[in-house]
């Protein structure tokens, strides 16, 4: 029951009255009591966080807190795809030919995640990662490849959840969620992130406009629960080094370019 009332105050409600109220709640210091019952009920490791637990004035303030510095080693080899975030791999593989993602009994299209065919289409026949982020992670993402950042542009007006029951009973969520999409042109060829806001409220937020994109580099973070979804376009040389249903950490290789590559060259063209 306490799991679940947390889980409510950092990934919100489906109804938008009520997210207003627990978004004001959690952001305001009557929520500095539940800091102490958050951290022990998702066995967040505290020594990781940048400041002890009596530095936060709010259960928003440590949601969203920072790591120290150190706290997760990037790998910084040129050939590896590294994880965006903390979080649970739900699903990844091959975007095949009219491809549909099946979550919780939902087709999405990877056109209408994209928001459309040209967009999409430099992806088709390239490989997917799903990244669900639960109120136990560290809640900020990070560029997972080095390049040059080429266009970001935002989707969505409505959001709903983004945990199992946003995605059994929300309204096609990956469609209508906010959602902001970076893409990245690396010397291996495009790279999609797409950050999913969590219900009604834009809970994504970017540091600054930057377009060097440097592997491991901190560049936003969510203020409440959310979902990351990573396209990268299509390379034969390209394959996973994680299975799906696995656990990551920011800076983990997910993915890797095989030493076909070794110079770095991309075989796709942009």
């Amino acid at each position: 029951m306490k799991k679940t009332v947390l889980k409510y105050f950092t990934e919100l409600t489906g109804h938008p009255i009520s997210s207003s109220i627990l978004k004001k709640i959690t952001s305001s210091r009557v929520s500095r009591p539940l800091i102490k019952p958050f951290v022990k009920t998702y066995c967040i490791n505290e020594e990781e966080a940048e400041f002890p637990l009596s530095h936060y004035d709010s259960l928003q303030a440590y949601f969203t807190r920072n790591l120290k510095i150190g706290s997760r080693p990037i790998d910084l080899d040129p050939a590896q795809l590294t994880s965006p975030v903390d979080g649970y791999l739900k699903a990844s593989g091959t975007i095949q030919d009219d491809q549909t993602f099946f979550i919780k009994d939902h087709l999405y299209s990877i056109k209408q995640i994209m928001g459309d065919e040209k967009r999409a289409n430099p992806y088709k026949d390239g490989f997917f990662y799903i990244f669900y982020l639960s109120p136990s992670h560290y809640h900020h993402f990070h560029y997972p490849i080095d390049g040059k950042l080429t266009n970001r542009y935002a989707l969505g007006t409505v959001s709903y959840p983004v945990n199992d029951l946003g995605l059994n009973f929300g309204d096609r969520p990956f469609e209508t969620n906010f959602r902001l999409v970076s893409e990245i042109q690396s010397r291996r060829g495009k790279i999609a992130m797409i950050k999913v806001g969590a219900l009604n409220v834009n809970s994504i937020h970017v540091n600054d406009s930057s377009t060097t994109c440097t592997k491991g580099e901190e560049f936003g973070h969510f203020s409440f629960g959310s979902t990351v979804i990573l396209f990268v376009e299509k390379n034969d040389s390209f394959k996973p080094t994680i299975p799906s249903k696995s656990e990551v950490v920011v800076g983990q290789s997910v993915g890797e370019w095989l030493p076909s590559l070794a110079n770095g060259e991309s075989q796709t063209t942009s």
